[in-house]
């Protein structure tokens, strides 16, 4: 890591297994004195592992999946102790999972939580693939990197996704996972 501290990168994420907070505690001790941060949470189920965490000083930026952690009142518990302990919540995206959930959970965490622009950030992929399935997708990330938001009264925070999706990607019958089971390529299941 001594390597990285001139490129002076913000974090690194889940420098050791995913569920193992002391280690987590003792890099991120470790990597201080070299301004490095960590981040890691993205594998984190619910708010008594991420308790455990931020009870250790085991990272300096949240990674919360918010499709993993089990509803939104497991979502609105992790944002609130990351707030009490001072960690910034970067919602874990990537291509995979509900991208708008993901949106909108770091939207609440800056109108109700924290209201700190700063470290208010996202993971974003621009890949049709993420925002596709979506009947009200978010819309693009803006000249400033940031995602507008959504004015339609009718549809707010909007995660619904088209029954062709639905019937695309259900186990183990949809389009995707047969082809899947079948031992076929799977990219024509994706681009159909």
């Amino acid at each position: 890591m001594t390597h990285l501290a001139p490129a002076k990168p913000w974090f690194i994420e889940e420098p050791t297994a995913p569920d193992d907070a002391v280690g987590h505690a003792k890099i991120r001790k470790a990597l201080k004195p070299m301004g490095i941060k960590v981040a890691t949470g993205e594998h984190t189920h619910n708010r008594m592992a991420f308790k455990q965490f931020f009870e250790l000083e085991a990272y300096d930026v949240c990674q919360m999946d918010a499709v993993r952690v089990g509803g939104f009142n497991e979502v609105l518990t992790i944002l609130l102790m990351a707030k009490k302990y001072g960690v910034p919540v970067c919602p874990h995206s990537g291509a995979v999972g509900l991208m708008n959930y993901h949106v909108h959970v770091s939207l609440i965490d800056f109108v109700c939580v924290t209201g700190e622009m700063e470290h208010n950030v996202l993971e974003y992929v621009d890949h049709h693939f993420v925002h596709d399935p979506f009947i009200h997708p978010v819309g693009p990330v803006n000249a400033r990197g940031r995602y507008p938001v959504p004015l339609d009264p009718e549809v707010g925070a909007s995660i619904a996704i088209f029954d062709k999706t639905i019937e695309k990607f259900s186990h183990p019958h949809g389009s995707y996972w047969a082809a899947h089971l079948r031992g076929e390529d799977t990219q024509q299941a994706l681009d159909a």
